[in-house]
């Protein structure tokens, strides 16, 4: 790999905030290049419907709106390589990045690399992926239509994804391995009305089973450890989610979490160094706030640019 390639705006990351902040710095002539990452759109390109984005009354499909978003960025002459950050050195400007097809360097950089989905990390949980196991209610609900289906985890997104699921799930199990739930009261109220909804308090989940598709869940009580079996046609998983940001320990201020820590302006503690999406935002996590904060990122980095200038 011998390409160096320069640009007065890398952004990293292809989702909303990536996408906005790519049509923003576009259409002030900079040139954005994006590095997409493995796949254009992040996990809105795996969302079936999205109904709460201005403009779509109707809603629109994931694909769709990520189709759009790349058009649009294009159109005013963003560009777009597939190609996935490796390494990272923000000691010094020009920026480096690292990936795996080319080096790349860049006057400022907008970071957008999103958040990935945890694990439980248990036995037949890979094995299962597609096959029972998912992480997203609204691409995968519907092909559990009158069956008995899991949740696991106690969150707002837990119980948000739960309530969702029973348009499709003859039942719908929400395990969890305390005896308090995290989300919020008027969640929980909702949910322990809803007459499809069951609850398995203080379980947790050791592994997933079952021949060619998820059959049932091996379960442990969590203070008397003891073991049950389970029987579910599927599984869903929403147990929090883990920021992209390992390229950047030790360079860039985390947080406890590991989320990029920015001020207002989606500025890092390094100057010409910008953050915005769900790298930088574990609270809100919707595309339209990722692609204010992408809005906000590329423009920051105008100014900044016009600054050095």
């Amino acid at each position: 790999m011998s390409d160096t390639i320069h640009a007065k705006v890398l952004i990293l990351g292809a989702g909303p905030a990536g996408m906005a902040a790519a049509l923003y710095a576009a259409r002030d002539e900079l040139s954005p290049l994006v590095l997409t990452g493995p796949e254009i759109g992040g996990q809105v390109s795996i969302t079936a419907t999205i109904e709460n984005y201005p403009g779509f009354p109707d809603g629109v499909e994931g694909p769709d709106l990520v189709a759009r978003f790349r058009e649009q960025a294009e159109k005013f002459g963003a560009r777009l390589v597939l190609d996935t950050a490796t390494e990272a050195d923000l000691s010094q400007r020009p920026f480096k990045i690292t990936g795996l097809e080319a080096t790349y360097t860049a006057d400022a950089l907008i970071i957008a690399t999103g958040a990935s989905a945890k694990q439980l990390e248990v036995p037949g949980e890979e094995e299962f992926i597609g096959l029972g196991v998912s992480y997203c209610a609204t691409c995968d609900g519907h092909f559990f239509k009158g069956q008995h289906i899991s949740v696991v985890g106690g969150g707002d997104s837990a119980l948000e994804e739960a309530l969702f699921l029973t348009r499709y799930a003859e039942t719908v199990t929400i395990i969890h391995r305390r005896d308090k739930f995290r989300a919020g009261p008027l969640l929980q109220k909702r949910a322990r009305r809803h007459p499809k909804i069951r609850f398995l308090m203080e379980h947790e989940v050791v592994a997933v089973e079952g021949d060619d598709v998820v059959q049932s869940l091996r379960l442990r009580h969590t203070r008397t450890g003891e073991s049950r079996e389970h029987p579910t046609a599927g599984v869903f998983i929403f147990i929090g989610y883990h920021p992209n940001s390992d390229l950047f320990e030790g360079q860039l201020e985390l947080d406890e979490r590991g989320y990029i820590v920015t001020d207002k302006h989606m500025r890092t503690n390094i100057p010409g160094v910008f953050a915005a999406g769900e790298i930088a935002d574990s609270r809100y996590r919707q595309v339209i706030t990722s692609a204010g904060m992408g809005a906000a990122a590329a423009i920051e980095a105008r100014h900044f640019l016009a600054e050095q200038e």
